[in-house]
């Protein structure tokens, strides 16, 4: 992926505007017999975070072409809030990166801790699924 430079105030504005946070409460129907998140549900709201980041950073159709490196380094139990933050990374003539960093707190409680980062790269297309250039 050919980058371009993310620190013109420009670019960092736009980065900043597309950063994404969404909650999400850990309910008994998303856990393992562990009482745990589920991975592949971990990665489902990961990717949608991840996409709607790459929608509002660039304003056009995005598509997931890979994750990369997802790192699961604390558990997410039930009955815990998580909190999922996508922000731009990388811009490509045609592609970018998402970085989703998800945080698990405790419900009645101040704990916080970073549970799973990951990355995912997405590409712009257009009506014929076509790759169309990010920046102008």
């Amino acid at each position: 992926m050919a980058e371009t430079d993310l620190t013109t105030p420009a670019l960092a504005e736009k980065i900043a505007h597309s950063e994404t946070r969404i909650f999400k409460a850990v309910f008994p129907n998303t856990t393992n017999h562990y009482d745990t998140l589920f991975g592949g549900t971990t990665l489902l709201m990961m990717d949608e975070v991840a996409f709607i980041t790459a929608t509002r950073f660039s304003r056009l159709k995005m598509v997931t072409v890979s994750s990369e490196r997802v790192d699961f380094t604390h558990p997410i139990p039930g009955g815990t809030l998580v909190e999922l933050i996508g922000t731009v990374v990388r811009v490509g003539s045609t592609s970018l990166q998402v970085r989703v960093e998800l945080f698990v707190e405790q419900m009645y409680s101040e704990e916080r801790e970073k549970a799973v980062t990951g990355l995912f790269t997405f590409v712009a297309i257009d009506q014929d699924k076509k790759p169309v250039r990010i920046l102008p």
